[in-house]
């Protein structure tokens, strides 16, 4: 039986279609906050958030391989992570497989705690276990990209960081075969895409498609910030997100040329190119 929390997230959708693929929908349990919206998911959902533990406890019944995807809370991340990890050991769990953060130890953001606390409890359980550090989606980024089309400019504070994106799929993909193939106990796999780009080559991309002019505008942490606010997103993710862009991915932590990604899931990972195309096209 196999288990994934967060399972009506984007990335969550994603792994519970790549397990119905490989295994009998049957042997497949969503956990999901709200089960109406699991309706389409065409397995059975628990009911259970992450910061209720004797839900967690009741939904890991009989699963023996669960897939724990990060929490997006800005403030209860670690505290949720915990009940997760106490509840799989409770229930029986065998085996947790969880989604943290690329090169997680380089990292000079407060936010990378969250993750390395979780990796050193799941360790500490007892549980068998795989880390996977999923590093930068490309959809976190090309969401900007219409916008950027749009007003000839795409802003960002990364500087000149090259970033080896990855799409959620090829993540999801990598999430299943670790899943449901053996050989994976005890791994911990950095994964990222196989080429690093800069946010102006991404730029560059959207202006060669659109045949429009779109060029990168680097901004300081604050102006970006602000940038961020003035397109409507809720001021502490504003701030987040411009703090991790400033102060982590500038310093080049999300390249990768070791192509772990690629090997796992068995084909290349998606292209600078395809991600822009599936951005801008309708």
């Amino acid at each position: 039986m196999y288990a994934v929390t967060g399972a009506t997230g984007e990335l969550g959708r994603k792994v519970i279609a790549g397990l119905v693929n490989a295994v009998p929908s049957s042997e497949i349990a969503a956990i999901v906050r709200n089960p109406q919206k699991a309706e389409g998911l065409g397995v059975p959902a628990r009911q259970a958030e992450y910061g209720d533990r004797d839900a967690l406890v009741r939904a890991f019944q009989g699963v023996d391989k669960l897939l724990l995807i990060s929490s997006s809370s800005l403030t209860a991340r670690q505290q949720e992570h915990r009940n997760v990890i106490d509840a799989a050991v409770k229930a029986g769990v065998k085996h947790i497989v969880y989604t943290g953060l690329l090169h997680a130890e380089r990292w000079e953001v407060d936010f990378k705690n969250d993750h390395l606390l979780t990796e050193e409890w799941i360790k500490e359980s007892g549980l068998e276990y795989t880390l996977l550090r999923n590093g930068w989606y490309w959809e976190n980024n090309t969401v900007r990209l219409p916008a950027a089309v749009q007003h000839g400019v795409l802003l960002g504070a990364a500087g000149e960081a090259k970033i080896s994106w990855a799409s959620r799929q090829d993540l999801a993909d990598a999430a299943v075969a670790v899943l449901t193939q053996s050989g994976h106990t005890g791994r911990t796999y950095e994964l990222a895409g196989d080429e690093a780009y800069t946010f102006a080559d991404m730029a560059m991309e959207a202006a060669r498609q659109s045949n429009a002019p779109v060029g990168y505008v680097n901004q300081s942490e604050e102006e970006f910030s602000n940038s961020l606010l003035s397109f409507g997103l809720p001021e502490p993710m504003a701030r987040l997100v411009a703090e991790i862009e400033a102060r982590g991915v500038a310093t080049g932590v999300l390249k990768s040329d070791a192509r772990v990604l690629s090997a796992l899931i068995g084909r290349p990972t998606t292209s600078l190119k395809q991600a822009v195309t599936e951005a801008l096209v309708p």
